[in-house]
C-alpha cells in the first residue's frame, strides 16, 4: 500500500512538474514582449531551438524540443519575424510557430529623397539588406514591370504607414507600393485634375516634390505650384532651388549660390528646361493636392519675406520680385551681422 502511494505521489509530481513546464511562463527575457527573426534557411529543429534559448524565448530547450515534436512542428516551421509575450507559456509558443502566427511590420514612410533613403527603410525593416535592396532599385529592368525607372522609382510612393510581413520580398513590396499609388491617382478625380492642367500624373508628383522642398507652408504651397506649372507653360526654365541641391546631392545647403548653379546635371532646373527626370523627394498628400488645385495666378517669382515667416511675396514681373528680392537680403544681412555682433 505504502509503495503504491508513493508511486502514484512520484506520477503526481512528475505530471505537476511537466504541466508547470508547460503551462507556466516559458520565457527568460524581462521585458514586455520579445520580437525574433527565423532567418531564411535556419528553420531546422536544432538551429530554431538554438535561436530561442539564446535570444530567451525560452528557458528551457529540451522542454520546448519535446512540446515541439509532440506538436509535429519540426520541419515545417516557416521563416519571419515572430513576437512573444513575457507571459506566454510553451504551449503558446509552439501554436504560435505551428500556425505561423508571424507579426507584421510597418513601413513607415514619410519624406525620402533619393532611392538609397528607400534602401536603407528596406534594409532595417525586412529581411531583404539594404545593399541588395539598392542593386533593385538602381536596376531598370527589375522596374519595368512597376513603369518605372531609376529616375522615377519614387513617382509609386505615397506617403504613409503600410504593412507586409517581414520577409515579403521587396518586388512585392513595391507591387503594393504601386497598387496604392494607383488607388490615390484614381480617387477624387485626381488623374483628371492633372489633365487638364496639361501634365500626366507622374509630372504632377515631380512638381510636387520641388514645392514639397520649397516650403513647409500650407497656405503658400498652391501659389508655388502655380509659379513652376507658369514657368513650365512659358516655356521658362523652372530656376528651382532644390533641384540644385538634389543634384549636388547636398540636402545641408541653406543658400545656393552661383557657384552651385553651374552642377552639370539633368536635376538642374537653372541649366535645363522642363522638368527633372524625377521626383526630387515624395511629396505628402497635402502637397500634391495643393499642386492639383493650385489657383490659376500670373506668378512667375516667388521669395522668402523678409519677417522670416516662412511664407513668402509672389510677383508676376522681375522688377517686382527685384523689390521683394532686396527686402529679404537686406533682413538677411541685418540678421547675419546681428548674430555675429553676439558671438
Amino acid at each position: 500500500m505504502k509503495k503504491t502511494t508513493l508511486v502514484l505521489l512520484l506520477i503526481i509530481s512528475l505530471l505537476g512538474a511537466i504541466a508547470y513546464l508547460v503551462l507556466a511562463p516559458a520565457t527568460a527575457f524581462s521585458d514586455k514582449s520579445k520580437s525574433v527573426v527565423i532567418p531564411q534557411g535556419k528553420t531546422d529543429k536544432e538551429t530554431v531551438i538554438d535561436l530561442f534559448v539564446e535570444k530567451e524565448i525560452v528557458k528551457n530547450g529540451w522542454a520546448f524540443q519535446l512540446l515541439g515534436s509532440g506538436f509535429n512542428i519540426w520541419g515545417k516551421i516557416k521563416p519571419g519575424k515572430f513576437q512573444i509575450k513575457r507571459s506566454d507559456n510553451l504551449i503558446n509558443i509552439v501554436r504560435m510557430l505551428r500556425n505561423n502566427h508571424q507579426i507584421e511590420v510597418k513601413l513607415v514612410i514619410n519624406k525620402l529623397r533619393i532611392n538609397e533613403d528607400l534602401a536603407k527603410l528596406i534594409g532595417k525593416n525586412f529581411s531583404t539588406d539594404s545593399a541588395s535592396a539598392m542593386a533593385f532599385l538602381s536596376n531598370n529592368d527589375s522596374l519595368k514591370q512597376y513603369s518605372v525607372d531609376s529616375n522615377t522609382v519614387c513617382n509609386i510612393i505615397i506617403p504613409n504607414t503600410y504593412t507586409f510581413y517581414y520577409i515579403t520580398p521587396l518586388s512585392k513590396i513595391l507591387a503594393k507600393l504601386k497598387s496604392t499609388s494607383e488607388d490615390f491617382w484614381n480617387a477624387e478625380g485626381r488623374g483628371q485634375k492633372a489633365s487638364a492642367i496639361g501634365f500626366s500624373t507622374k509630372e504632377i508628383y515631380t512638381i510636387a516634390s520641388i514645392v514639397e522642398e520649397e516650403t513647409n507652408m500650407e497656405a503658400d504651397k498652391g501659389k508655388i505650384a502655380s509659379v513652376y506649372i507658369n514657368r513650365y507653360h512659358k516655356g521658362m526654365n523652372l530656376g528651382a532651388d532644390p533641384t540644385v541641391k538634389f543634384a549636388l546631392k547636398d540636402f545641408s545647403l541653406k543658400r545656393i549660390l552661383f557657384q552651385h548653379l553651374s552642377v552639370a546635371s539633368p536635376y538642374n532646373t537653372y541649366r535645363n528646361k522642363g522638368l527633372p527626370p524625377g521626383p526630387i523627394c515624395t511629396p505628402s498628400v497635402e502637397t500634391i493636392d495643393a499642386v492639383l488645385n493650385a489657383p490659376t495666378t500670373d506668378y512667375l517669382f516667388f521669395v522668402a519675406k523678409p519677417d522670416f515667416s516662412g511664407y513668402s511675396n509672389f510677383s508676376s514681373n522681375f522688377a517686382e520680385h527685384s523689390k521683394y528680392a532686396k527686402q529679404y537680403q537686406q533682413a538677411l544681412n541685418d540678421y547675419l551681422l546681428r548674430k555675429k555682433t553676439k558671438e
